[in-house]
């Protein structure tokens, strides 16, 4: 039986919060490419540990009560979103990643830290990594497509939320709120398991440590849209959170990644709860202020989709400029994902960021444009 005496979230929230929320997702895929970009260290420890927490929580926050008496609904729009996305982009860059070899985008000489470590795919490996990708979200080529594990992160996370939040709101008496609290409790009691006694979760790939993760901070979303106007956004809060963050950068503490401990049970949530805090107040002080910035930050949150699929393909545009600033092999243009060569003492990090949210951006802005005149230009000859 559903509990009806109050509730988690309305369906819909106000423009103005939508334009908010659309900030914040926009500051942090700028955050994930500049991670991605290999800035100095104290940069990079400070956006790992909150920046992807951002993405769970802003997608918690629109989670609506009305998904749990047609929970079908809810699953058909995630797959809609997450899983179809994925499969064609990831369908896109598997066939595409022999080719990446044959152009020099990608070559065995140069990769990760640690030298070549990828290679082309004959047709026994590509069938199966197609049939991966297909199944479970896993298998792509994470060479050329670092952050779609996000899009299996998302999906898991979110279902796994409603069917969790579900049973408990029909097999017992908690408010929705305590409810949503019993959820993020069980995705800590899991990971502190998961991560004392090293399981994992056999059926989602590398383990479902990310992706419970994910679910925890999707029910932080939903508590969050719940207590909004009681939390506010005040000074003192941000300044602490800020303070939060730069302790756990300088301390080296861990981001949502695959190689976990157990000190991430206490560290993580507070991390991720503290980055959201600060980036809605400065998404709040943004939105109000209005203009350019708003505007493309906005613009940019509500495109996150054409980031996460073409930031990397879109640094090797800056890796060609740092091979001609340097004098450096051109084979090292297959550096993953950027080259490595003094990176943390140039600006080339800052380069990187912007081409790597604005390129794909762009492309996508040129091609719905495209289609536009071409759909115009149709429409007059079809009038005369």
């Amino acid at each position: 039986m559903t509990n009806q005496n109050s509730t988690v979230t309305s369906s819909v929230a106000s423009p103005k919060r939508n334009s908010v929320i659309s900030i914040c997702k926009g500051i942090a895929i700028i955050l994930m490419v500049m991670g991605h970009a290999e800035p100095p260290t104290l940069i990079s420890n400070f956006i790992y540990i909150f920046h992807m927490p951002l993405f769970f929580i802003t997608a918690g926050y629109f989670f609506s009560r009305k998904y749990m008496d047609d929970p079908w609904s809810f699953c058909v729009k995630r797959f809609k979103g997450l899983y179809i996305p994925f499969l064609k982009w990831a369908l896109v860059f598997l066939l595409l990643h022999n080719l990446w070899f044959e152009v020099g985008l990608l070559n065995e000489q140069y990769g990760n830290w640690t030298g070549g470590v990828t290679h082309p795919y004959g047709w026994r490996e590509f069938f199966k990594r197609l049939f991966l990708i297909v199944t479970s979200m896993s298998g792509y080529d994470e060479f050329m497509a670092g952050a779609f594990w996000f899009f299996r992160g998302l999906l898991v996370a979110s279902i796994l939320f409603l069917v969790i939040f579900k049973l408990i709101d029909s097999h017992t008496r908690l408010t929705p709120v305590w409810g949503v609290i019993a959820v993020c409790v069980i995705a800590l009691a899991f990971q502190a398991y998961r991560l004392g006694f090293g399981f994992k979760i056999s059926t989602i790939a590398n383990g479902g440590l990310r992706d419970v993760w994910g679910m925890f901070f999707f029910g932080i979303g939903v508590l969050y849209r719940q207590f909004e106007q009681r939390i506010g956004c005040r000074w003192w809060v941000s300044l602490l959170c800020l303070a939060v963050l730069l302790v756990g950068a300088s301390q080296h503490w861990c981001g949502m990644n695959n190689n976990g401990q157990l000190r991430d049970i206490l560290t993580l949530p507070l991390t991720g709860c503290a980055g959201f805090l600060l980036t809605r107040h400065i998404s709040g002080l943004i939105d109000a202020a209005g203009g350019v910035v708003a505007r493309l930050l906005t613009y940019i949150g509500n495109n996150t989709l054409y980031v996460f699929v073409f930031h990397i393909i879109s640094f090797k545009v800056v890796s060609f400029l740092k091979i001609l600033w340097y004098g450096l092999d051109p084979v090292q243009i297959g550096c993953h994902m950027v080259i490595h060569y003094n990176n943390h003492e140039d600006l080339f990090w800052i380069l990187y960021t912007l081409v790597g949210t604005a390129l794909p951006l762009l492309c996508v802005e040129a091609w719905r444009r495209t289609q536009k005149s071409f759909a115009m230009r149709k429409q007059l000859k079809f009038n005369e």
